[in-house]
């Protein structure tokens, strides 16, 4: 296709600006622009096909011109805007010019558009709306006449644009993809009505669209439903109404999942239909209403609860029979007779679940859904009417057994009678088992839209859109139940032997005992009830979630397994590169470089396996496929080129300095060097060994000497390049015609013959060689001296000649001899002396390309170490074994880049930083510690090569970097942090490597092999100076002044245009228009970006304000025109009005999504970043979207990432580790073999024509979708898609470094975790997926934050329970009766205490990811290095964040984004900060439990026996101490003495300030009203279950109180009533004191003095006469403060709950100054073991030591900056 290498003019010579209309990839408006997009036939063919609309019917209204297009024919009719119509038809011809070139046999006519390619395109766009068609029972509206009508493609493109034209002015309608399939239904009716010349018969006219007319669209469609959506948000109360009390997004979809909406909104809109209403008689909620409620998560995985509850059952009735193994029970009859009550239970579950249904779902029952509450009564009825059956049939059974004293005949019988109706009974499940099996059946039942099969499957579900047809393959089913089964096995077996059988023998026990003296007023003496629920309750809240261990210990086998069978981990670091280089050459041609695509399609098979085949080889090295690249080939020129390329990169980020960069570079060949010339730090000692070699063998043939060399394929390399350049450098620097040059010229013939011949080791002495040797390395390194002193270089050569000529050979010559054979001067009366003296011409000092050879030629002969230590960052190293050992895993091949799926990048941004400003990198700390000096010291090499990069490109002196080199400084620190120009950077990789790749691909060899000179010579002068002038041909040329050589200097122009047309990176910088106006420097730095990226774009919100009310909402996009040196405004679509109306990042991406390209688009976070090496494989990313995985393709293609924060703290670490294991091990093992990963952040990227039919890449409703990502990987599992996940291929990410920070991460993450458990999402899954994969969606999402939530409610429950035991008496008369029996049950409650909280097993998948990517001991040592760092205190801390808000989330909502901030934390957080966030979720549990711990150790009989209470409560003890000490623990500087008395007073303030409308950072009062603000919010339920919760506190009291002696023994209940005077009094008192302070402390102070006075004197009178005439003693003064703490506590969590009542009475202010009280003592109960902490000396070392050990390791001197003393660089 030679069309396409037609020569482009020169970029400059652009049309006159003053016409100029602003484009954004391609000039389609004027296609005789020099523009090099349209040097591609396709664009033109494209182009010319959109343009054909000559016989269309004109439109009305407009004037027509010939230039325009099938577009402007839709706009105009539809009433569509006009840069909506412009930026689809770019959209359009993009695509449709992409498609036509990937097609494999280029067609005979290039410039008219392939049926085919619009036939596919046409399909996939509107696959959705026909399937929806289909779905209602409605023929669609897609009319096209047949192959052979001329008007075919006409009207197949007019449907398509209609399609793109709706959607990109949708605006927020995008997230209901069914609302706009009903749109695009009438308007492609419209559209038919048109092209067929119907009559109006209104008008009699012609017919003419509803919309027809300027924003006519907008204003008569989309505004009308957006309009009823902001109306919905507002019923939301921002968030804060229940969700069943209004619309979201979904639900405004699903209304158009049935048939009603043609009925009822009609066409044009009946804007007075109840759907749009506001009021009360608006139609409900569609589909499904989300609940507030614990019972989602037995609704949503009803299955899961069903199989615990009834194996629980089952095993508990074998185990009661105390045999050995379980199947002795079994072989008795009444076991077997027993296990047949699981079906009365399984019936009564599923009355369960159909009274949860009929609960949650009733607000659903309408006029038009009758048949729905009907089913909710019948199924209730019938599994009501079950249960009873069962039961009777049961009783029976026993009934006549009993009455037969024996198992008789007609006992058998009704048993035979129970078996059948149970057979009945559980017919469903055994047809879903036969779908299972046979899961493509199950995919055509639910796919087929045929009413009988509705009418089926009525009874078990409500017909859906989505969640059909979701069934794997056959072999992916065997895979996935495989893993299951083998996770339940261990499971149920574990349960079995270790929880349920070890607690028979105590419970029996304890029913068997009788006449147990209780030490209080106990309501249930006959049996000892209560205490066996207490023992069992930790056992059954065990049981329920040990799967979730199970599952992590069964998902890190198998990744790791698939993990060590996809290669990963196999270059681990440099050392095994070195190794494996030569095969990584090959690997990288055979991985990056396109083949010659002339294959047909029948070849492919054999063509995979021969892939297959080369892939192994390279693995191995089998049958050495690099031998093939010598130096003279142009595969090593491509090599050559590609490595320098990635290494110039890791010099311009400043990974590695110059001369590391002199190292690695792969030079191109010169000085006539016959071999590939290796980087030097493969090269180096090769030498040295090889002459070793040669001496030592001095003796042997030469071939046997060589073959010794040769074994070591670098060996040889070394000493081929090594005499070739000392032949090259003698021959230039002696001067031509000279008899010196003739001698040396003379002497390396023969030394070339001998070699050739294998007479070397017979003619000269290798003993000589290391003198030669050491005299050459003693001329170049005199050559490399700046000052030349020849007389010296004379010396050198006259010893060289010496030692060559005389002392070298085995036969000594004559003086005539050498003369003769012409290696000595021929004239004799010149004297031996004068040799060389005049003969001598050096290069000129500016040939930076000879002194650069001449250096590496110095380190190959001169370095004697092995350079492991090459380059010397971390990060480059990571990166390059990364990089390495991706290109040996499997993964498909390259196409060429026009071949190439063209792709977009999405980064949402609102607005963080984008570039650090001078005063933010100066300004110190605190401590004195500034940002930019901690960066110094973190990363110290990365500063060093920066100042080197600073010098070369002219710094003279170091304080200039403030000044002339200020932005250079701020780039390279943003570069460190999480901002917008790191993302930047990193997505305009994608763009150089398209422009690179794509020169290779087109380029000849000759181009290849002077390009690869022209280099490297330029690259050696820029060396010297910087390059000017050289890059202005260049669109971007300020990024091309390279530290070296660069592939960009050989472009030919054409590589832009490819490059243009395959990529494009839009930001959407939301409040760009906002920050311009405000002149906000943000504004300035995003231009700064868009100026130096070519392919940037920036989208924003434009507001504009035009009256007193009315603003006009505008989506806009903008780039930075090269000519026109401005930004300039591409296209402005009008919205219908504000964006925001859920979540704020959906509805940013969703805005910006129209202005994306491609096929695919990649989402990327603020917080990421990207590799050049790792862009290159993006070619082959994309073409995983053409392969089957499983029975589908991909639709997100998940991909891996590399958290590149964990260097910055001990903390960063911990995270980054989790992380780590979960984006690596976690996703491979959901993707495959449980085919449940889901979409879980950003760097995914997704089939984006797929998506933007199917509702977007995010969900976007308040509050239920505040984890907006996970719900696309819903959305499309739900939808037929599927996700795989990829990890030859890294991006990289950064993720939150401080407590603080990492703790709102936590609970925002688990507040959305929250929310899905509502979501009708979930239920879905939980419902229409099979049985294992509903396992895994469960374990993977909520499922490990209920888990994780209930292991802290264990621990609660285990200590509540041994609580009771104690103060009741039970356990002291236990431990006299059965000692035995009660350790059993002791030791069953410790195997459960232990295995949970030990924590080590939520580890275990960073082990193992850990040993399978660094190596096995690493990972262990690892491990214990973060455990002395106190890992086990955070990740036990990060739990009992997530159980608090994961649990609050679900009972009363509240779940909010939480901006965590992303910089650098080295400052110290104040105590009263560290107080508002964590008492609630941490310290006041934690004392709560403390409490216990205290009161149990004083009153357990157990207590005595040291060991045994140790064993018992060290977890909760661990548990407390890391819950109250972790946040000061992982705080900088947290035990600095001066620091913690300042943060007492600073804490003190904060209690006792008042102030009106004070933040919650400044007011105890206004922080305690927001802290407990979910309460007014939530449910009636939820009031009800936290008052029940809150109970609990008056439990302490009632425990206690019996166990004071004043009481004397009795275990009355007036005892416990009598003790609330106590109660009575202290509020009284406390009453009375406040009222005094009030009423006289600001005036007449001394009545204040008096009343207390008073009230003490009191007080003391009162304890004098109790201890005087009552058993009372001391220890019960402190007895009773633990008693009546916790009741006044919980009558202040109460009172809060009924606030709506009491707020407005006379108590209120009295609970408001107790609740202050309370919080202050306990902000003095959680200072003081840190204030003890602060006091002891050598605590604050330590714990920075804890804190920043990572950093020490790599010699940062952190003592130093906290001190605060200042950079080396004066601030």
């Amino acid at each position: 296709m030679n069309l396409r290498q037609r020569p482009l003019p020169t970029r400059g010579r652009g049309p006159d600006p003053q016409f100029f209309e602003p484009f954004n990839i391609i000039p389609i408006h004027n296609l005789l622009i020099d523009h090099p997009s349209l040097r591609y036939p396709e664009v033109r063919a494209a182009t010319s096909a959109i343009s054909a609309a000559g016989d269309l019917r004109k439109p009305p209204f407009s004037p027509w011109h010939d230039n325009m297009d099938l577009l402007d024919w839709l706009g105009i009719f539809f009433g569509f805007q006009g840069d909506n119509v412009k930026n689809q038809r770019e959209n359009l011809v993009l695509h449709l010019a992409n498609s036509q070139m990937r097609l494999q046999s280029p067609l005979a006519a290039v410039d008219s558009l392939d049926s085919g390619v619009l036939n596919r395109f046409r399909q996939k766009l509107l696959k959705n709306y026909t399937s929806w068609c289909s779905y209602l029972g409605k023929k669609s509206q897609v009319r096209l006449p047949n192959r052979h009508n001329p008007n075919r493609q006409r009207n197949e493109l007019l449907y398509v644009c209609l399609y793109l034209l709706i959607w990109g002015e949708a605006a927020n309608l995008r997230f209901a993809p069914e609302c706009l399939c009903y749109i695009y239904h009438h308007m492609a009716m419209e559209l038919n009505y048109i092209l067929d010349d119907h009559i109006d018969e209104n008008t009699g006219q012609l017919f003419v669209p509803s919309t027809c007319g300027q924003f006519g669209f907008l204003n008569n469609i989309v505004t009308p439903f957006y309009v009823t959506i902001k109306g919905e948000v507002g019923r939301s109360r921002n968030g804060t109404a229940p969700h069943s009390a209004w619309r979201n997004y979904d639900d405004i979809n699903e209304y158009f999942w049935s048939r009603r909406c043609f009925q009822r909104i009609k066409w044009p809109i009946d804007i007075s239909s109840n759907f749009f209403f506001s009021g009360d008689k608006r139609v409900g909620k569609t589909g499904f209403v989300e609940q507030r409620t614990f019972w989602n998560l037995f609704r949503s995985f009803d299955r899961l609860w069903v199989l615990l509850i009834l194996f629980f059952q089952a095993a508990t009735i074998v185990a009661w029979k105390r045999t050995e193994y379980p199947w002795q029970a079994l072989e008795t009859r009444d076991v077997q007779v027993e296990l047949l009550t699981i079906f009365i239970t399984w019936a009564g579950l599923r009355f369960v679940q159909s009274i949860l249904d009929a609960g949650t779902q009733y607000s659903l029952v309408s006029r038009d859904t009758k048949l729905l509450g009907v089913r909710m009564v019948l199924k209730t009825m019938v599994a009501l009417t079950w249960a009873i059956v069962f039961g009777v049939f049961y009783g029976r059974i026993w009934s006549q057994k009993n009455s037969d004293e024996m198992w008789s005949y007609e006992a058998n019988q009704r048993i035979l009678t129970f078996l059948k109706a149970a057979l009945v009974f559980v017919i469903p499940e055994l047809l879903a088992l036969v779908l299972f099996i046979l899961p493509w059946i199950r995919n055509v039942i639910e796919e087929a839209d045929w009413t009988i099969l509705y009418f089926l499957t009525w009874w078990f579900h409500t017909r859906i859109f989505v969640g059909r047809g979701v069934r794997e393959g056959l072999i992916n089913n065997v895979r996935y139940t495989l893993f299951w089964v083998a996770v339940l096995a261990s499971k149920f077996s574990f349960s079995y032997f270790l929880q349920i059988k070890p607690l028979v023998g105590p419970t029996r026990a304890l029913l068997n005992l009788r006449n147990v003296k209780y030490r209080w007023h106990e309501f249930f003496t006959s049996t000892n009830r209560i205490a066996v629920v207490v023992l069992w309750l930790p056992v059954v809240l065990i049981y329920l979630v040990d799967m979730q261990i199970w599952y992590t210990v069964f998902s890190s086998l198998a990744g790791s397994t698939i993990g060590l069978f996809s290669h990963i981990g196999e270059i681990r670091n440099i050392k095994q590169l070195r190794l494996r280089f030569q095969f990584f050459a090959s690997a990288l041609q055979f991985n990056l470089m396109p083949e010659d695509q002339t294959l047909s399609s029948e070849a492919t098979v054999v063509h995979k396996l021969r892939d297959a085949i080369h892939r192994v080889k390279l693995r191995y090295g089998l049958g050495q496929p690099y031998r093939k690249i010598e130096s003279s080939q142009v595969e090593a020129t491509r090599f050559a080129l590609i490595w320098n390329e990635i290494i110039i990169t890791m010099r311009e980020e400043d990974l590695i300095s110059d001369r590391e960069l002199e190292l690695m570079e792969l030079p191109p060949n010169c000085w006539d060097i016959k071999v590939i010339r290796w980087p030097c730090f493969l090269l180096c000692n090769e030498l040295l060994l090889a002459l070793s070699q040669a001496r030592a063998l001095a003796e042997d043939p030469d071939r046997q000497v060589w073959l010794r060399i040769c074994k070591n394929e670098y060996r040889r390399c070394a000493v081929i390049e090594a005499y070739d350049s000392i032949k090259y450098l003698l021959l230039e620097i002696i001067k031509y015609g000279t008899d010196e040059h003739s001698i040396a010229t003379k002497f390396f013939m023969e030394v070339d013959y001998d070699i050739q011949n294998e007479k070397f080791t017979g003619a000269y002495k290798t003993a000589v060689l290391p003198q030669i040797h050491e005299q050459v390395i003693s001329l170049i390194e005199l050559l490399l001296m700046p000052k030349k002193e020849m007389g010296r270089v004379v010396d050198v050569l006259q010893a060289l000649y010496e030692l060559s000529v005389r002392e070298f050979p085995k036969v000594k010559k004559s003086m005539a001899q050498l003369r003769q054979e012409g290696l000595a001067p021929l004239n004799p009366s010149t004297d031996a002396g004068l040799l060389f003296e005049n003969a001598i011409q050096l290069p000129d000092a500016e040939d930076a390309f000879f002194y650069r050879q001449l250096r590496r030629l110095h380190t190959l002969l001169s370095s004697r170490d092995s350079m492991h230590n090459v380059p010397k960052n971390i990060e480059a190293r990571r990166r390059i074994a990364f990089f390495s050992n991706s290109l040996f895993m499997n993964m498909p091949r390259a196409p060429q880049v026009e071949k190439t799926m063209a792709f977009s990048v999405l980064t949402p941004y609102y607005d963080e930083e984008v570039l650090y400003g001078k005063e933010m990198l100066r300004s110190p700390n605190e401590d004195g510690v500034s940002t930019l000096f901690y960066l110094q010291k973190i990363y110290e090499d990365e500063w060093e090569n920066f100042v080197e990069r600073m010098h070369r490109e002219g710094m003279q002196d170091d304080n200039e970097i403030w000044n002339t080199k200020a932005r250079d400084l701020r780039l390279w620190a943003s570069y460190r942090g999480q901002t917008l120009s790191r993302t930047v950077r990193g997505m305009m990789y994608y763009y150089r490597a398209l422009k690179m790749l794509s020169f290779l691909d087109s380029a000849s060899e000759v181009d290849i092999r002077q390009g690869s000179q022209e280099i490297a010579s330029l690259g050696s002068q820029r060396q010297n100076g910087s390059l000017n002038g050289l890059g202005s041909g260049m669109p971007n040329s300020q990024n091309l002044n390279r530290a070296s050589s660069s592939v960009s200097l050989l472009f030919r122009g054409h590589e832009f245009g490819s490059a243009m047309m395959k990529y494009t990176y839009v930001v959407a910088c939301q409040m760009y228009g906002v920050q311009k106006v405000k002149h906000d420097p943000r504004a300035e730095e995003i231009l700064y970006l868009m100026k130096n990226n070519e392919a940037l774009r920036v989208a924003y919100v434009d507001e504009i304000y035009l009256g007193r009310e009315e603003v006009e909402y505008y989506s806009v996009l903008v780039k930075y025109d090269q000519q026109l040196k401005k930004e300039v405004e591409i296209y402005r679509i009008k919205l219908p009005g504000p964006l925001k109306l859920g979540e704020g990042k959906p509805e940013n991406q969703n805005h910006a999504i129209i202005f994306t390209r491609g096929d695919a688009v990649q989402t990327i976070d603020m917080n990421q970043d990207n590799y050049f090496e790792e862009a290159l494989k993006m070619r082959n990313l994309l073409e995983e979207f053409k392969t089957t995985y499983g029975i589908r393709k991909p639709t997100i293609l998940g991909v891996r990432e590399n958290i590149f924060t964990g260097s910055v703290s001990s903390l960063a670490r911990f995270m980054s580790a989790q992380e780590m294991s979960f984006v690596t091990l976690g996703q491979r093992v959901l993707a495959n073999p449980l085919k449940v990963r889901m979409h879980y952040g950003h760097p995914d990227v997704f089939d984006r024509f797929w998506f933007l039919t199917r509702g977007g890449i995010s969900k976007a409703s308040r509050v239920i979708n505040i984890s907006e990502d996970i719900y696309a990987g819903f959305n499309c599992t739900l939808r037929g898609g599927n996700v795989t996940h990829h990890e030859y291929i890294q991006v990289g990410k950064g993720r939150d470094v401080g407590l603080n920070q990492i703790s709102m991460f936590e609970a925002k993450v688990a507040s959305g975790n929250g929310e899905q458990v509502l979501s009708r999402d979930i239920y879905r899954l939980g419902h229409r997926l099979d049985f294992f994969r509903m396992l895994s969606v469960f374990y993977s999402t909520v499922g490990f934050y209920f888990n994780n939530m209930m292991v802290v409610i264990m621990v609660y429950a285990f200590l509540w329970g041994r609580f009771y035991l104690a103060l009741s008496g039970v356990e002291e008369h236990v431990q006299n009766r059965a000692n035995s029996s009660n350790n059993k049950a002791l030791g069953a409650i410790l195997n459960q205490q232990f295995i949970i909280q030990i924590g080590i097993f939520t580890a275990l998948p960073m082990i193992v990811e850990n040993s399978l990517e660094h190596g096995f001991l690493p990972a262990v040592w690892d491990f214990i290095t973060m455990q002395f760092q106190l890992a086990s205190f955070f990740y036990t801390f990060s739990m009992g964040t997530r159980a608090h808000f994961f649990g609050r989330t679900i009972l009363h909502g509240g779940a909010k984004y939480r901006a965590t901030g992303r910089g650098f934390v080295v400052q110290h957080k104040s105590f009263a900060e560290n107080y508002r966030l964590y008492s609630r979720s941490h310290f006041v549990k934690a004392i709560e439990l403390g409490i216990i711990l205290i009161v149990y150790a004083s009153q357990s009989p157990l207590s005595t026996n040291t060991f045994v209470y140790i064993a018992m409560t060290i977890s909760s003890w661990f548990l407390v101490l890391s819950w109250i000490m972790s946040p000061f623990v992982f705080n900088p500087s947290g035990f600095d003495w001066l620091k913690t008395v300042y943060d007492f007073d600073d804490f003190m303030n904060w209690l006792w300030y008042r102030g009106i409308l004070v933040k919650a950072d400044q007011s105890w009062e206004t922080w305690w009203y927001e802290e407990h603000d979910h309460l007014r919010t939530t449910g009636i339920w939820g009031k009800l279950l936290e008052i029940i919760l809150d109970l609990r506190f008056f439990f302490f009291q009632y425990g206690i109180v019996y166990h004071l002696n004043i009481t004397g023994g009795k275990t009355s209940i007036a005892v416990y009533l009598l003790s609330w005077i106590y109660m009575v009094v202290a509020v009284a008192i406390y009453i009375v004191i406040a009222y005094a302070r009030d009423q006289y402390g600001a005036k007449e102070h001394i009545y204040y003095r008096l009343v207390q006075f008073l009230v003490i004197v009191l007080a003391v009178l009162v304890i004098v006469l109790l201890l005087h005439f009552t058993p009372f003693n001391v220890l019960d003064f402190i007895k009773s403060l633990l008693a009546f703490v916790p009741t006044g506590w919980g009558m202040i969590q109460i009172a809060l709950v009924l606030r709506p009542f009491l707020q407005s009475s006379v108590v209120w202010e009295t609970i408001v100054s107790l609740a202050r009280l309370y919080d202050m003592v306990f902000g003095l109960i959680v200072m003081t073991p840190l204030a003890f902490l602060s006091w002891m000396p050598g605590f604050q070392e330590m714990q920075t030591r804890i804190l920043f050990n990572e950093a020490f390791s790599r010699g940062l001197q952190i003592s130093r900056i906290l001190t605060g003393k200042k950079s080396n660089i004066d601030m």
